[in-house]
Protein backbone atom coordinates (compact mmCIF):
# COMPACT_ATOMS: atom_id res chain seq x y z
CA UNK A 1 0.00 0.00 0.00
CA UNK A 2 1.09 3.88 -0.72
CA UNK A 3 2.42 5.67 2.45
CA UNK A 4 -0.80 7.28 4.00
CA UNK A 5 -0.86 9.59 7.06
CA UNK A 6 -3.84 10.57 9.11
CA UNK A 7 -3.92 14.39 10.20
CA UNK A 8 -5.53 14.78 13.41
CA UNK A 9 -5.84 18.23 15.19
CA UNK A 10 -6.93 18.29 18.51
CA UNK A 11 -7.70 20.63 21.20
CA UNK A 12 -8.94 19.29 24.47
CA UNK A 13 -9.07 15.92 23.26
CA UNK A 14 -6.96 14.18 26.61
CA UNK A 15 -9.85 11.70 26.81
CA UNK A 16 -10.69 10.38 22.85
CA UNK A 17 -6.70 10.45 21.58
CA UNK A 18 -5.70 7.23 23.22
CA UNK A 19 -8.82 5.13 21.70
CA UNK A 20 -8.72 7.20 18.41
CA UNK A 21 -4.94 6.18 17.56
CA UNK A 22 -5.68 2.34 18.42
CA UNK A 23 -8.85 2.61 15.60
CA UNK A 24 -7.21 4.72 13.18
CA UNK A 25 -4.28 2.53 13.09
CA UNK A 26 -5.69 -0.64 13.23
CA UNK A 27 -8.16 0.45 10.21
CA UNK A 28 -5.92 0.56 7.51
CA UNK A 29 -2.17 -1.21 7.35
CA UNK A 30 0.70 0.59 7.85
CA UNK A 31 -1.20 4.24 7.74
CA UNK A 32 0.44 6.74 10.23
CA UNK A 33 -1.23 9.47 12.26
CA UNK A 34 -0.05 13.39 12.78
CA UNK A 35 -1.68 14.86 15.70
CA UNK A 36 -1.74 18.85 15.74
CA UNK A 37 -2.17 19.88 19.33
CA UNK A 38 -2.55 23.65 19.99
CA UNK A 39 -1.18 23.46 23.28
CA UNK A 40 -4.22 21.58 24.96
CA UNK A 41 -4.61 22.87 28.38
CA UNK A 42 -5.82 19.43 29.82
CA UNK A 43 -2.69 17.69 28.86
CA UNK A 44 -3.07 16.12 25.23
CA UNK A 45 0.17 16.83 24.30
CA UNK A 46 1.79 15.31 26.63
CA UNK A 47 -0.40 12.27 26.43
CA UNK A 48 0.11 12.27 23.10
CA UNK A 49 4.20 12.16 23.44
CA UNK A 50 4.09 9.39 25.67
CA UNK A 51 1.90 7.61 22.56
CA UNK A 52 4.23 8.10 20.15
CA UNK A 53 7.06 7.25 22.12
CA UNK A 54 6.04 3.65 22.26
CA UNK A 55 4.32 3.36 18.57
CA UNK A 56 6.58 4.53 15.80
CA UNK A 57 3.73 4.96 13.60
CA UNK A 58 2.17 7.86 15.59
CA UNK A 59 3.74 11.82 15.28
CA UNK A 60 2.76 14.65 17.00
CA UNK A 61 3.12 18.45 16.39
CA UNK A 62 2.70 20.95 18.64
CA UNK A 63 1.66 24.16 18.16
CA UNK A 64 1.82 27.54 20.54
CA UNK A 65 -1.79 28.05 21.00
CA UNK A 66 -5.29 27.54 19.80
CA UNK A 67 -4.43 28.70 16.40
CA UNK A 68 -7.27 27.06 14.48
CA UNK A 69 -8.53 24.43 12.62
CA UNK A 70 -7.54 25.67 9.20
CA UNK A 71 -3.72 26.27 9.87
CA UNK A 72 -3.64 22.92 11.61
CA UNK A 73 -4.73 20.72 8.70
CA UNK A 74 -2.39 22.98 6.53
CA UNK A 75 0.95 22.56 8.30
CA UNK A 76 0.09 18.99 8.87
CA UNK A 77 -0.50 18.19 5.05
CA UNK A 78 3.00 20.33 4.73
CA UNK A 79 4.82 18.08 7.23
CA UNK A 80 3.09 15.25 5.21
CA UNK A 81 3.76 16.26 1.79
CA UNK A 82 7.74 17.32 3.03
CA UNK A 83 7.79 13.87 4.33
CA UNK A 84 6.91 11.74 0.94
CA UNK A 85 3.13 10.75 1.74
CA UNK A 86 1.30 9.59 -0.98
CA UNK A 87 -1.95 9.57 0.49
CA UNK A 88 -3.16 12.26 3.16
CA UNK A 89 -6.85 12.32 4.92
CA UNK A 90 -8.15 14.66 7.64
CA UNK A 91 -10.23 13.47 10.50
CA UNK A 92 -11.62 14.77 13.45
CA UNK A 93 -10.53 13.33 17.08
CA UNK A 94 -13.79 13.14 18.54
CA UNK A 95 -15.45 9.86 17.63
CA UNK A 96 -17.59 11.51 14.92
CA UNK A 97 -15.39 9.77 11.82
CA UNK A 98 -15.72 6.49 12.07
CA UNK A 99 -11.88 4.58 10.72
CA UNK A 100 -14.45 1.62 9.07
CA UNK A 101 -14.52 3.99 6.04
CA UNK A 102 -10.79 4.22 5.48
CA UNK A 103 -9.84 1.16 3.18
CA UNK A 104 -13.02 2.25 0.77
CA UNK A 105 -11.73 6.26 0.87
CA UNK A 106 -8.05 4.52 0.15
CA UNK A 107 -9.18 2.34 -2.55
CA UNK A 108 -10.83 5.50 -4.55
CA UNK A 109 -8.05 7.16 -4.25
CA UNK A 110 -6.29 4.00 -5.58
CA UNK A 111 -8.56 4.26 -8.29
CA UNK A 112 -7.78 7.59 -9.60
CA UNK A 113 -9.85 9.78 -7.39
CA UNK A 114 -8.02 13.39 -6.47
CA UNK A 115 -9.54 13.69 -3.50
CA UNK A 116 -12.69 12.00 -1.64
CA UNK A 117 -15.50 13.01 0.52
CA UNK A 118 -16.63 11.31 3.18
CA UNK A 119 -19.69 12.39 2.42
CA UNK A 120 -23.68 12.49 4.94
CA UNK A 121 -25.47 13.74 2.00
CA UNK A 122 -25.54 11.02 -0.52
CA UNK A 123 -27.68 7.74 -0.48
CA UNK A 124 -26.84 5.32 2.02
CA UNK A 125 -24.97 8.27 4.28
CA UNK A 126 -26.01 10.40 6.88
CA UNK A 127 -25.94 11.73 10.56
CA UNK A 128 -26.76 10.15 14.28
CA UNK A 129 -27.52 11.75 17.21
CA UNK A 130 -28.44 15.11 15.79
CA UNK A 131 -31.37 17.32 16.69
CA UNK A 132 -33.28 18.62 13.96
CA UNK A 133 -31.53 22.42 14.40
CA UNK A 134 -29.00 20.86 13.53
CA UNK A 135 -29.52 19.17 10.74
CA UNK A 136 -31.53 22.30 9.61
CA UNK A 137 -28.45 24.53 10.18
CA UNK A 138 -25.78 22.20 8.48
CA UNK A 139 -28.03 21.04 5.31
CA UNK A 140 -29.13 24.51 4.95
CA UNK A 141 -25.66 25.64 5.08
CA UNK A 142 -24.34 23.08 2.76
CA UNK A 143 -27.05 24.37 -0.04
CA UNK A 144 -26.31 27.78 0.56
CA UNK A 145 -22.51 27.82 -0.32
CA UNK A 146 -23.55 24.79 -3.24
CA UNK A 147 -25.39 27.65 -4.73
CA UNK A 148 -23.18 30.51 -4.39
CA UNK A 149 -20.25 28.45 -5.50
CA UNK A 150 -22.12 26.65 -8.20
CA UNK A 151 -20.96 23.50 -7.22
CA UNK A 152 -22.44 20.20 -7.18
CA UNK A 153 -20.42 18.46 -4.42
CA UNK A 154 -22.89 17.70 -2.00
CA UNK A 155 -21.21 17.56 1.68
CA UNK A 156 -18.94 20.83 1.27
CA UNK A 157 -18.50 21.42 4.76
CA UNK A 158 -17.19 17.98 4.99
CA UNK A 159 -14.40 17.00 7.45
CA UNK A 160 -13.40 13.38 6.52
CA UNK A 161 -11.55 14.07 3.56
CA UNK A 162 -9.12 11.49 1.70
CA UNK A 163 -6.27 13.47 -0.48
CA UNK A 164 -3.81 12.44 -3.47
CA UNK A 165 -0.83 14.58 -2.31
CA UNK A 166 -0.74 15.75 -5.84
CA UNK A 167 -3.81 17.18 -5.53
CA UNK A 168 -2.73 19.06 -2.19
CA UNK A 169 0.47 20.43 -4.14
CA UNK A 170 -1.90 21.51 -7.05
CA UNK A 171 -3.93 23.83 -4.89
CA UNK A 172 -1.16 25.31 -3.10
CA UNK A 173 -2.16 25.26 0.74
CA UNK A 174 -0.74 28.50 0.63
CA UNK A 175 -3.00 30.65 -0.90
CA UNK A 176 -5.48 28.85 1.75
CA UNK A 177 -7.01 31.51 3.76
CA UNK A 178 -10.16 30.31 5.66
CA UNK A 179 -9.26 29.06 9.27
CA UNK A 180 -12.91 28.36 10.60
CA UNK A 181 -15.63 26.00 9.30
CA UNK A 182 -14.87 27.62 5.88
CA UNK A 183 -11.89 25.48 5.23
CA UNK A 184 -13.31 22.58 4.13
CA UNK A 185 -15.42 24.73 1.85
CA UNK A 186 -12.42 26.44 0.68
CA UNK A 187 -10.18 23.47 0.45
CA UNK A 188 -12.90 21.89 -1.90
CA UNK A 189 -13.55 25.33 -3.89
CA UNK A 190 -10.06 25.26 -4.94
CA UNK A 191 -9.65 21.71 -6.08
CA UNK A 192 -12.49 22.18 -8.09
CA UNK A 193 -11.15 25.11 -9.50
CA UNK A 194 -7.92 23.06 -9.97
CA UNK A 195 -10.38 20.85 -12.26
CA UNK A 196 -9.40 17.80 -9.82
CA UNK A 197 -11.40 14.71 -9.75
CA UNK A 198 -13.46 14.89 -6.37
CA UNK A 199 -15.57 11.46 -5.50
CA UNK A 200 -18.46 11.46 -2.68
CA UNK A 201 -18.77 8.46 -0.65
CA UNK A 202 -21.18 7.74 2.03
CA UNK A 203 -20.71 7.96 5.32
CA UNK A 204 -22.75 8.12 8.82
CA UNK A 205 -21.52 10.89 10.85
CA UNK A 206 -21.83 9.87 14.76
CA UNK A 207 -22.10 12.80 17.04
CA UNK A 208 -18.69 13.43 19.07
CA UNK A 209 -19.77 11.34 22.75
CA UNK A 210 -16.92 12.90 24.53
CA UNK A 211 -16.28 16.58 25.01
CA UNK A 212 -17.33 19.57 23.69
CA UNK A 213 -17.94 20.92 19.97
CA UNK A 214 -16.03 23.81 18.91
CA UNK A 215 -18.56 24.93 16.63
CA UNK A 216 -19.54 28.59 17.65
CA UNK A 217 -21.96 31.28 15.87
CA UNK A 218 -18.85 33.39 14.39
CA UNK A 219 -17.25 30.46 12.69
CA UNK A 220 -20.65 29.68 10.88
CA UNK A 221 -21.39 33.19 10.35
CA UNK A 222 -17.62 32.90 8.90
CA UNK A 223 -18.14 30.38 6.41
CA UNK A 224 -21.68 32.06 5.68
CA UNK A 225 -19.57 35.38 4.23
CA UNK A 226 -16.34 32.96 3.15
CA UNK A 227 -18.06 31.63 0.33
CA UNK A 228 -18.86 35.12 -1.84
CA UNK A 229 -15.04 35.92 -1.66
CA UNK A 230 -14.51 32.85 -2.92
CA UNK A 231 -17.06 32.98 -5.27
CA UNK A 232 -15.77 36.24 -6.40
CA UNK A 233 -12.25 35.15 -6.35
CA UNK A 234 -11.39 37.63 -3.03
CA UNK A 235 -8.77 35.89 -0.42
Amino acid sequence: MAQSLIVVPTYNERDNVRDIAQRFLAALPGVELLFVDDNSPDGTGQLLDELAATEPRIHVMHRAGKLGLGTAYVEGFGWGLARGYEYLFEMDADGSHDPKYLPQMYALLEDGADLVVGSRYVPGGGTENWGLGRKLISQGGGLYARTVLGVDVRDLTAGFVGWRRAALEAINLATITSNGYSFQIEMKYRALQKGLRIVETPIIFVDRRVGQSKMSRKIFLEALTKVWGLRFGRR
